[in-house]
Parts: C-alpha cells; sequence; structure tokens
C-alpha cells in the first residue's frame, strides 16, 4: 500500500474535505457529465464518475489516491485515477467520502437472522439448543424472510459479497426460498448447501438437490452475482458422523467441482476427530476449502491449513459472545494463511456488521498479545475485502478497486459527528465506521444504497416480515412463549 506520512494524510484531507459541506448527492450537470431528474434505477447497471474523494484501491500497486476518481460503466470497473473525464456518466460527489472496495463477508448462516440477538442466558436457551428447536418448525417462507432481512442488512452496511451458508435446509424447496433472497437482492454470493437442523448423523446432506442445482446453475446465477458450494458438517463436534457419510459428502462437491466451507476449531473442547490436524491428515484441506472459527489452533494446525492453502474466516465477535473462545490472527497470518471474517450469526451477536468484527479482532490481537499495534486497522480490511474474495475464489472479479474488475464500490461518509474527525482512513473505516456512515453501495455496477439509503430493497417490508416469522416460528415451536 502507498505510504505517506500523517502530515501530508491531513493535508490530502483538508483538501479534500474542505471544499464542500453539503450532504452528498447526485451533482449538477456540466458540460461534460451529467445527472438525470430522477435517481438511477437500481435495476440497471449505469455509467458512474465517482470523484474527488479519498480513494482506497486495497490494491499494492495502485495504494491510496486521496482526490481520486473512480470510473464505473455496465458493471466494471473502467478506470481508477485522478481528474478522470467520463461524458455522459452520472456524477457521485466524492468529497468527504472514503471509497473502497466492497466488503466480502465469508461465512454467515443468513436463514436465521431473523432471530437476531434471541439467544438466551442459561446453557438450555444457547444457540445450539434454540436453533436445534426451532429448526423443525422452520418453513421456507421463514427462511427466505430470514435470508432477505441478512441480505438488506449486508448491503446496508456495506457487504456487497456474502458467503450463505443454509444450514436449516429441509427440503429443496428451502433452498430455492434463499436462493430467491439472494437473486432479488442483488447480492453476489456463495450458497453454500449444508444440512438441516436435527440432521441425523447417519443421513448425508441432500446430495440429489446439490446435483440438481449444480446441473440447472445457469438458471440459478443471477447473471454470475451467485456461485454454488457445498456447506459441510466435517467430522462434526457433537455426533459420531459415519465416515462413509462425510467422505461422501466431501468427495461429491470436489467431483463436481464446487467449493467447500466447514467449521473447524481445534485445541481444548474438541475431540481430535474434528480436530484441524486431523482433518488435514484425512486430506480434507485445500484451497477450495473454507474453514470457519479456528479459534484454537495449534502449531501442527497451523502448518496442516498452511501446507494446504486453505483461508480461514474468522467471526471474532460470535466466538467470544459464545465463550468458544478469542480468535487469532497473528500465528495465522505469519504462516502465510489467508485470513478473512465472517458474521456467522446474528442471532448470538445481534450485529451484522463486518467492520464491527475487524474492529472487535484489531482490539483481541493486540489486547493478547499486550502489543499495541500488532494487528493494524488496514490489515484487518485486507481481511475484510481482497483476502475475502481470495477464499472465496473471486479475487479476479471483486475485494480491489482496479480497472476490469467488476463495480462492487462502496462510499463512506466522514460527515456525521462519530466519525467526522477526519485522520487516518484506515483508522476510521475500522474504529469509527457505523451502518449509517455507509453512504453509497454499488453492487456489480447497481446503485443498491445511495444518500444513506437502499434504493431496491423495501426495507420496512423486510424488517414487518422477518418480525412475522420470528413470532410464528416461536409460537409453532412452543419456544419461550
Amino acid at each position: 500500500m502507498s505510504s505517506f506520512t500523517r502530515r501530508a494524510l491531513f493535508g490530502n484531507l483538508a483538501a479534500l474535505c474542505g471544499a464542500s459541506v453539503a450532504s452528498p448527492s447526485l451533482l449538477a450537470q456540466t458540460a461534460q457529465e451529467k445527472t438525470p431528474a430522477a435517481p438511477p434505477n437500481p435495476s440497471v447497471r449505469g455509467e458512474y464518475l465517482i470523484r474527488n474523494a479519498y480513494v482506497m484501491t486495497m490494491d499494492p500497486t495502485l495504494g491510496d489516491l486521496p482526490g481520486g476518481d473512480v470510473h464505473i460503466r455496465n458493471g466494471e470497473i473502467v478506470a481508477v485515477d485522478k481528474g478522470l473525464r467520463a461524458p455522459g456518466a452520472t456524477l457521485l460527489d466524492g468529497r468527504g467520502m472514503i471509497v473502497l472496495p466492497g466488503l466480502v463477508e465469508t461465512h454467515w448462516h443468513m436463514w436465521n437472522t431473523f432471530l437476531r440477538s434471541f439467544v438466551g442466558d442459561e446453557p438450555k436457551y444457547s444457540y445450539f439448543p434454540m436453533t436445534l428447536a426451532l429448526g423443525p418448525h422452520v418453513k421456507p417462507e421463514d427462511v427466505y424472510h430470514g435470508t432477505r432481512l441478512g441480505a438488506a442488512e449486508a448491503i446496508n452496511a456495506g457487504m456487497t459479497t456474502v458467503n450463505n451458508w443454509g444450514h436449516n435446509l429441509r427440503s429443496s424447496e428451502y433452498a430455492e426460498a434463499e436462493l430467491r433472497a439472494l437473486r432479488e437482492a442483488n447480492l453476489r454470493a456463495r450458497f453454500s448447501y449444508g444440512w438441516y437442523q436435527g440432521i441425523p448423523p447417519n443421513e448425508t446432506v441432500n446430495l440429489a438437490d446439490i446435483e440438481r442445482l449444480h446441473k440447472n446453475w445457469a438458471s440459478y446465477s443471477n447473471d454470475g452475482l451467485l456461485h454454488l458450494g457445498l456447506g459441510w458438517r466435517g467430522l462434526d463436534l457433537f455426533a459420531e458422523i459415519p465416515e462413509s457419510v462425510y467422505r461422501k459428502e466431501f468427495e461429491t462437491a470436489r467431483g463436481l467441482g464446487i467449493p467447500i466451507s466447514v467449521h473447524l476449531s481445534g485445541g481444548r473442547h474438541v475431540p481430535p476427530r474434528a480436530g484441524v490436524a486431523f482433518v488435514g491428515k484425512s486430506g480434507f484441506l485445500g484451497k477450495d476449502v473454507l474453514v470457519a472459527h479456528c479459534t484454537y489452533v495449534t502449531a501442527e494446525d497451523i502448518r496442516a491449513l498452511a501446507g494446504a492453502g486453505t483461508p480461514v474466516s474468522l467471526c471474532p465477535i460470535t466466538d467470544a459472545v459464545a465463550g468458544g473462545g478469542l480468535s487469532t490472527s497473528g500465528d495465522l497470518v505469519a504462516a502465510g494463511i489467508n485470513v478473512c471474517l465472517s458474521i456467522d450469526t446474528s442471532a448470538y451477536t445481534g450485529t451484522s456488521s463486518l467492520l464491527e468484527n475487524a474492529k472487535f479482532l484489531v482490539c483481541v490481537e493486540n489486547g493478547k498479545s499486550e502489543t499495541p499495534g500488532k494487528l493494524l486497522p488496514r490489515k484487518a480490511l485486507e481481511f475484510a475485502t481482497i483476502n475475502g474474495a481470495r477464499a472465496l475464489g473471486i479475487d479476479d472479479k471483486v475485494g480491489s478497486l482496479k480497472p476490469g474488475k467488476r463495480a462492487d464500490v462502496i462510499m463512506i461518509s466522514t460527515r456525521a459527528v462519530n466519525i467526522g474527525a477526519l485522520t487516518d482512513p484506515a483508522h476510521l473505516l475500522v474504529e469509527s465506521t457505523q451502518e449509517a456512515n455507509v453512504d453509497t453501495v454499488f453492487v456489480d455496477g447497481r446503485l443498491l444504497k445511495h444518500n444513506g439509503k437502499l434504493t431496491a430493497l423495501p426495507a420496512d417490508q423486510i424488517v414487518a416480515d422477518a418480525s412475522a416469522s420470528f413470532t410464528a416460528v416461536t409460537q409453532r415451536a412452543k419456544w419461550r412463549v
């Protein structure tokens, strides 16, 4: 990344932000660029020029561009530079804005977003007993509403890519419902097809349905925004899954050429058969396998992950709240492992902000090591952008702002009181940014949030529908009501 002194940084930001204090909006028409009378249509890919922003490309060659421009056309980043001209493009005022790639989330059970903060204070009401008890009472329309709520919050918080890991897929109708929610939101996503709550250990996930979706994926991909994966149980923490079952699941996915996501930890509280090292020795790691959690990992575990080129998705807030230990990134990064970030579930944490997870991880890493600056905000931003894209195998498309990549771009306003002292952009993004500061979100060139408001999703209706699903499911299950 480009280096600069703090004095130069303040000068650049002052020049960038001092010229305008008006709320960000589409600029008036000029001789070369224009603004339509009505807001752009979010359902189509238009042509846009973001001008005079603080551009963080997350590309080591392009670096940061104070006073930079980004030209977007037909879903593609055409140019990233200063002083760009784009006759006919819609202008977006970048003054007072930090522009960066859309955030890439890598492990999220979006179906249960309607259970936000519903985990109780007693062990019998914790996440696993709750989802196991409620899962059989969830209908396809409920997973649709939960996934749609998660998708809306993802866009609102600046996430343009998610790994939606469905693990209450009780039939093909449930998978269809989750996929419909992702398509309607126009999010970029991996759909990781998992099991259902209460599945017997000797029963495989619905491999026939995975094969059906894979065969017909062209009709589901939403013009390439969605790709299919397997949410693999692995060797499981809670049940003795026969080798014939877990191996068949894994080998089916490998045979279809679809990527795999799996929960793995290590160290104490985990049976050896479900640990990282054992799974690695059994041939179940690789670049196509994304490992979530890894709260406790030994030196042997780290060697196994690094040797296989396996990326690791950390969910520091969930693991801490659940009593599952404190995530660590330092040893993983030192071993050359690609580290990325995830939400996991807002049922436990209440939050679906990737930047909050980045901030928490910075605090934990520096606190555990007793070393200020052990994990810097800029490195945490790499976890949330380009590293996440690499982990999902889509870094040729997204994760950095570079000509030729797809236009997944977000604009963060620095004018609100919680973020308005214009200091270091990386620190501001990780330490200060809230969802309300996310002004504008593009996914594949579609404008899905602008002036701080969702443009393509009916937020009020989404919340009402999710609330109705929560009430219906808990009443059907007679769970604490």
